[in-house]
């Protein structure tokens, strides 16, 4: 039984972490649906794969660093801290990719492959390397 309750003494410091984690993801992305000029829920409604594209790499390009802060940090607010860094990171691959294709947004809504394949080549790069930054 004593084996039992060590093996679980980690479940609680999971669930924080996992919870906190979820949630963290969720504000980017309703900060990264803020910032963009289209509605990526409604163009993902209507089968536009290019749309689908680039907000499932932002999702991948955050969630790759969030977890290596997950994995790193030496404690809560480290972890928050770094996280928070992290989405600042993606959320500023999207203004700097805007300012080299001003028509970004119209492009996605249209259903470009290849520029919205580019943006999310892109994010998901930043946010392998972000990851990387962090095995302090």
């Amino acid at each position: 039984m004593t084996d039992l309750l060590y093996y679980l003494s980690g479940v609680v410091p999971f669930l924080i972490y996992f919870g906190t984690s979820i949630v963290m993801l969720l504000v980017f992305m309703w900060l990264y649906m803020r910032m963009t000029p289209v509605d990526e829920v409604t163009q993902i409604r209507e089968n536009n794969v290019a749309a689908s594209l680039v907000f499932s790499a932002a999702f991948v390009g955050f969630a790759l660093p969030l977890a290596s802060a997950t994995a790193n940090s030496v404690s809560f607010i480290d972890f928050l801290l770094w996280g928070a860094i992290a989405g600042i990171a993606q959320l500023l691959v999207y203004q700097i990719f805007r300012r080299f294709y001003p028509l970004v947004a119209e492009r996605i809504s249209r259903g470009e492959m290849a520029v919205s394949t580019k943006l999310a080549g892109l994010s998901i790069t930043v946010g392998l390397l972000n990851a990387a930054c962090m095995t302090y």
